[in-house]
């Protein structure tokens, strides 16, 4: 090799190794730089419910992953702003909320199916947030009534005139479901007391203040398992598979909702009500919130949804079984629910304030 060769390959040899060392002191200085930002701060999460109830349960077993791994290793506190079917807390992570990361909001799944079906109260856009997944996307709703209430068979429900059914606030997926419910199963004047937390519901409907309601099946035998012995205090009626064939082993005997569907238009609501419940329970950041913070943020959420430990701590502290959407998966389920129109607008009418409407 001459020497000139042999300088122009050194100088590249040099220029490639101040390269990869100019390449890592970047990536260091990255980490240091993403680690120094949460390094003593506090992540707040939102809820757009109350304390104590399924959902605020599913969250909490989420807290101590992520503090391991978002860099700095942040405190992860709560706060909780029930109303509107998760409309009260998403508007506040659009509009209030500042987007600096630090803010995490947890609506419900309400916030998607009330911004799909244009109901009033919204003032968010949900393309717009960024979305960070979801600990779930298979469900099972199931509707119960109390035993002493004599509804011992799906007929004896139909025959029945103004059945009180519980629920939390209008627009609230223990209401929608309900509401569905009733409306497949013919129900005739159903009365509808959307004015209970989610903590409160089971005990007003054993004491009788409310006659049936909709729940997930995975709650059931995480919180009552009474309710499954011979001695239950309840009768269950029917079952919302998501995804449609996803049979329960505690409740495989019930009936699929869609099996009292009377028309095409019934089967596509409850596809509709399935498409809601597979998009999960969204884990968003503000619109604006600087992309780098939003890619850490995704990153400790795949990485929880990815420990084995997390499906454990979730399983316990839930009951239900961990399906996780990741962040990419997420939003593409959002962006592939059904927006056909006549459906959509049968779906407002069934989930809003009013009398429930007929078939």
């Amino acid at each position: 090799m001459n020497s000139a060769r042999y300088l122009s390959h050194s100088m590249k040899r040099v220029s490639l190794t101040a390269a990869t060392i100019a390449c890592l002191c970047m990536m260091i200085a990255s980490a240091g730089a993403q680690t120094s930002f949460y390094q003593g701060k506090t992540v707040t999460i939102i809820q757009g419910r109350d304390p104590g109830g399924s959902g605020d349960l599913r969250t909490k077993a989420l807290v101590p992953f992520l503090q391991k791994y978002i860099p700095g290793n942040p405190t992860v506190l709560m706060e909780y702003m029930p109303g509107a079917g998760g409309r009260m807390a998403a508007n506040h992570l659009y509009r209030t909320a500042k987007p600096d990361g630090l803010t995490i909001g947890n609506p419900s799944i309400g916030m998607i199916s009330s911004a799909i079906l244009g109901e009033a109260g919204v003032q968010y856009d949900i393309d717009k947030f960024s979305y960070l997944g979801s600990p779930y996307s298979a469900y099972h709703a199931v509707f119960v009534s109390r035993k002493q209430a004599g509804f011992s068979s799906i007929e004896k429900l139909q025959a029945a005139t103004g059945i009180r059914i519980g629920a939390q606030s209008v627009g609230f997926v223990t209401y929608n479901e309900g509401r569905l419910f009733a409306y497949l199963l013919g129900l005739k004047e159903p009365r509808f007391v959307a004015a209970y937390s989610g903590t409160e519901l089971d005990p007003a409907l054993i004491r009788g203040e409310i006659d049936a309601r909709a729940t997930g099946a995975d709650s059931i035998v995480q919180r009552n398992k009474e309710w499954l012995e011979k001695s239950s205090p309840v009768d269950f009626h029917a079952i919302l598979e998501v995804p449609k064939g996803n049979k329960h082993p505690q409740f495989d005997q019930l009936r699929e909702i869609e099996s009292f569907a009377k028309s095409d238009l019934d089967r596509k609501l409850a596809n509709m009500a399935r498409a809601f419940r597979i998009a999960g329970t969204p884990f968003v950041l503000p619109p604006g919130t600087p992309k780098e913070r939003v890619e850490i943020i995704q990153a400790a959420f795949r990485k929880t949804f990815q420990d084995p430990e997390f499906s454990r701590e979730y399983k316990k502290m839930s009951g239900d079984e961990a399906t996780p959407l990741l962040p990419e998966n997420h939003e593409k389920a959002i962006k592939e629910i059904p927006r056909d129109r006549e459906v959509i607008e049968l779906f407002k009418k069934l989930v809003g304030a009013g009398p429930l409407l007929g078939r």
